[in-house]
């Protein structure tokens, strides 16, 4: 499934055309009032409105100037609300194929949820409470969020993460928590409901991408209070010009100022702050990861030091056969031979690993036994034993001591390669299960927790990005030590309890650095909870998807890569803009200031190096050009700045060579220009 934002996106029909309405509302002043800078704006479009249209009854010759100059304000605040209406509408088109996932089904409630009986009772999902408990069979919609206390079942969960592929769920363990909308494939569970309706997963989800419960980080209410005071600085600074312009005998209109005041605010960024933010998230909804909040997206961008769990987040969780080890006198694809007839009856993940293991490196495929009957012995927690008896041929596969007594055979007799094999398997932080046909050893088994593919390469991408990599683990020092060197981590806490976790991270924390924690199971909750940033895996449990602020749908643990990227591509737009836009500010004096004063003070003419075609035509072009530059930079907030793994210093340099050198050069050829159209036109 690709979910990496494509070009096209932005500029999508329908998006467009629900902006455009959504624009139109924004403008109403109760909504503005979050944006000190673009409220600004509207209030004084507003007043110069009102001096047209008073100039308009008045048939004052310079009526068609200030028509002008309010139009163009108008359009500076539109365009402004459009810029966060387009954002926040990608987000409500992920919301509308969610709201898609949800269904007023009906749902078999049990009628006695301690014993978990089998009678139920047919109700509408929404009339479920938290703690009832559901039967859910081969078909059924889920009708809520809850952990599974009973049953394993495969579940299509393509409606949340997107993916095809079906997934096992089962109670106990770390993957027992079940979504609502998602549809049970095969067998059966019962779930006990763990969130009231209007507050699942999904619900929570669509409130997310809609922005409805999205609220300024402390970066962007720093950069807002910035501008808001620049903007009263300005204000000042304009009321003191127009008291210098009456005491120099310089006739200055009202709307002369007002067009003065709204090139000198921060109006591109300001126009601009919200849609980066909102774009921000809803690029990490398309890496299929779901943040609670914009301030956990911006942390990542400064991540230092990431801790992962092990279990089913740095592997699949599932001990899988990776290798067979025969003693001599016996060949490998005899060896493997005798593993799958053993393993046959084995339904376990590490018998069915067994099976595929003989099939993918030996050619193997299952025996025809024709009109023999052979004699299955499944395997059982108790023997630890599975095996098959045929043609006086007595198979077995299992734990090596339960094999050494079923070969009559003590582990001091046994031949010293098949004692070898077993300790290499064991200090490797392996499993050896031992293989005998008879009394007779036939080898091993290597049984390893298997790491995810491609890890080892996203650890090091991490590594590149300054980021240190900490594996968790309950396992014992040598295991631990064996499985973080494959996967390459940084380091690796072993034998940790929720406790050791949580105190890792507060002592990372107190020496200054930022942590982000990946996990999915319950005991990994408090360390989620701690964390900077706790990207929770979709498949964990429904404890550690709640103490997270970001849940990752694919279960990814490296996605922690592209959301670090999404962070800091977050928080470089936000600078390089706000760069561009105080570079825009100071290149518009040099249209506009001489315009003012030339008349006074003719030495001005000096600075109106574009040399306009009349002072009139400089402010309304210095006017037009604030509206459109921000209309042009919706496409660059909305995809970002393009992240590259280089140093502070590097990306300082570029920031300032492109953004501020850009911003001082670009409105000298923007403002030229369209003086240029408005003199052609007359139009001052």
């Amino acid at each position: 499934m690709n979910t990496k934002p494509d070009a096209q996106a932005l500029f999508d029909g329908g998006i467009l055309r629900r902006a455009a309405l959504d624009a139109v509302r924004k403008l109403d002043p109760r909504s503005l009032a979050r944006n000190p800078v673009i409220f600004t704006t509207e209030v004084v479009a507003a007043l110069v409105t009102f001096i047209w249209l008073r100039d308009l009854f008045a048939s004052r010759a310079d009526v068609g100037f200030s028509g002008q100059i309010a139009a163009w304000l108008w359009f500076t605040v539109l365009f402004a609300t459009f810029a966060e209406a387009v954002a926040e509408g990608r987000g409500k088109a992920q919301a509308a194929s969610l709201r898609r996932t949800r269904s007023d089904a009906s749902a078999k409630r049990l009628l006695d949820p301690k014993n978990l009986g089998d009678l139920y009772e047919g109700v509408n999902a929404l009339d479920l409470k938290v703690g009832d408990v559901v039967l859910v069979e081969a078909g059924d919609l889920i009708p809520s969020d809850g952990e599974i206390i009973a049953g394993v079942a495969s579940v299509n969960e393509a409606a949340i993460t997107g993916e095809s592929a079906p997934v096992i769920r089962e109670a106990g363990g770390d993957r027992s928590a079940v979504t609502g909308g998602t549809t049970v494939l095969s067998d059966w569970i019962k779930v006990r409901v763990t969130a009231a309706p209007g507050s699942t997963f999904i619900d929570r989800m669509i409130a997310l991408v809609e922005g409805a419960q999205r609220q300024k980080t402390p970066n962007e209410l720093a950069l807002s209070i910035l501008l808001s005071g620049m903007t009263l600085i300005f204000l000042i600074a304009v009321v003191t010009l127009w008291g210098l312009a009456g005491y120099s005998g310089t006739v200055v209109s009202v709307v002369v100022l007002v067009a003065l005041l709204v090139t000198l605010i921060p109006t591109t960024i300001g126009g601009l702050l919200s849609a980066i933010g909102i774009a921000g998230m809803d690029r990490l909804i398309r890496f299929n990861v779901i943040a609670t909040s914009g301030r956990s997206v911006e942390a990542a961008g400064d991540i230092d030091t990431l801790l992962l769990d092990k279990t089913g987040t740095i592997t699949f969780g599932n001990r899988m056969a990776t290798e067979f080890l025969p003693v001599p006198g016996v060949d490998e694809r005899s060896l493997a031979e005798a593993a799958l007839l053993a393993s046959l009856s084995d339904e376990t993940p590490e018998g069915r690993s067994i099976v595929a293991l003989a099939k993918a490196d030996h050619g193997l495929s299952e025996p025809d036994f024709g009109a023999r009957a052979p004699v299955v012995i499944p395997f059982a927690a108790q023997t630890r034993i599975s095996g098959v008896d045929i043609d006086k041929r007595a198979i077995r596969k299992g734990a090596v001591d339960a094999i050494l007594r079923f070969a009559n055979t003590a582990i001091e007799h046994a031949p010293a390669e098949f004692r070898q094999a077993v300790d290499q398997v064991a200090r490797t932080g392996g499993t050896p299960l031992a293989v005998a046909e008879n009394d007779r050893l036939l080898g091993v088994i290597h049984l390893k927790d298997v790491i995810k593919p491609n890890i080892r390469e996203r650890f090091a991408a991490l590594r590149a990005m300054g980021i240190k990599t900490v594996m968790v683990t309950g396992d014992n020092p040598v295991t631990a030590a064996a499985i973080a060197s494959e996967a390459g981590v940084d380091d690796f806490l072993a034998e940790a309890t929720p406790e050791d976790k949580l105190a890792y991270i507060r002592k990372e924390q107190k020496g200054g650095r930022l942590i982000a924690m990946c996990g999915d199971g319950t005991n990994d909750a408090p360390a989620l909870a701690q964390a900077d940033v706790g990207v929770a895996m979709q498949s964990g449990t429904q404890a550690a998807r709640e103490a997270g602020n970001m849940v990752d749908l694919d279960s990814n643990p490296t996605k922690l890569i592209e959301i670090v990227e999404i962070g800091k591509q977050l928080l470089i737009t936000r600078g390089s803009l706000t760069t561009f836009s105080i570079a825009n500010d100071v290149a518009k004096y040099f249209a506009i200031l001489p315009a003012l004063f030339v008349a006074t003070y003719p030495q001005l003419g000096a600075l109106n190096v574009m040399r306009l075609a009349s002072p009139q035509s400089a402010i309304l072009s210095a006017v037009i050009f604030n509206a459109l530059i921000i209309i042009a930079l919706i496409p660059l907030a909305l995809r970002g700045v393009a992240y590259r793994p280089v140093g502070a210093n590097a990306l300082l340099r570029r920031n300032l060579l492109v953004y501020g050198l850009g911003g001082l050069v670009l409105p000298f050829i923007g403002i030229k220009a369209i003086d240029l159209v408005i003199a052609a036109l007359h139009l001052a």
